[in-house]
């Protein structure tokens, strides 16, 4: 593949925004997390997209209020834009619990919204849209996505738990140029999901490096920290980045840390 110019920043938590052949791709894109305020560091930016009104599509990971936001989408996308995203969640109040919120916004919005079964193709302009599996620490329906654009491959890891499918993702789509995986491994207490889990609900900082190294990826964005940490109801695993960087000292994979706002590139 010819290579091209891709630029791309985190754009808070989760969020990713991709620029290629001057189109751009969201992923997880957020702008109002009120549900969380009282768990929300009062430090973290969430910077809006850099094409108001003319973003060419958003994918999302799942419907939690951390990570769809229907309302923002609205505002960044251009007219008709699609928003590819997992299944619904399905099962009592208490299952769908979590899901709800985003539900009920995308009723009001005029999105193109469009289920997307795992292991399926999209094509949006430069952008090639592969939906691979991912496992929710909550039980909610949850995929990963991989975007080629510009001869570039990169993964988008939403906050899935460690899981065993990581050998077929590379299998089918690796290498990888870059990789933004969730490091912040959190305990919590929600009132929907008890007895509670003593077991954290997103990878560790050492899983998402063995992730990693198993895509074969040039290089990790760690994703899915620092924002929220609210004991005992959401308690963040202790020094993710640093752990995450002691991970692949030993493994051929790079680390590069990125604020929310900054651009980089890859060529």
């Amino acid at each position: 593949m010819s290579k091209e110019k891709v630029r791309m920043r985190r754009l808070g938590w989760a969020g990713l925004e991709i620029e290629c052949a001057g189109e751009t791709l969201l992923i997880d894109y957020v702008q109002e997390i009120s549900q969380l305020a009282v768990m929300r560091s009062v430090n973290e930016r969430f910077p809006v997209s850099s094409k108001t009104g003319g973003a060419s599509v958003a994918l999302l990971t799942h419907l939690h209020n951390d990570h769809a936001d229907p309302g923002a989408l609205n505002v960044a996308l251009s007219k008709d834009a699609p928003v590819f995203r997992p299944i619904t969640a399905m099962g009592n109040d208490a299952d769908m619990a979590l899901t709800k919120h985003a539900e009920i916004e995308f009723k009001k919005y005029k999105l193109r919204t469009e289920i997307v079964a795992e292991w399926e193709e999209r094509k949006v302009g430069p952008f090639r849209i592969f939906s691979v599996p991912a496992v929710d620490g909550f039980g909610d329906p949850q995929l990963s996505w991989v975007v080629e654009c510009g001869g570039f491959r990169i993964f988008h890891a939403g906050d899935t738990l460690y899981h065993g499918l990581w050998w077929r993702i590379f299998h089918r789509f690796g290498p990888f140029n870059v990789v933004f995986l969730p490091i912040n491994a959190p305990v919590v207490d929600f009132p929907p999901l008890r007895p509670m889990s003593s077991i954290e609900a997103v990878m560790t900082p050492e899983q998402a490096a063995v992730a990693a190294n198993i895509l074969k990826a040039d290089f990790v964005v760690p994703i899915h920290y620092n924002t929220l940490h609210k004991p005992p109801v959401y308690i963040e695993t202790p020094n993710p980045v640093e752990r995450l960087r002691a991970s692949v000292t030993d493994l051929d994979v790079g680390i590069m840390i990125k604020e929310p706002g900054h651009w980089f590139q890859l060529w």
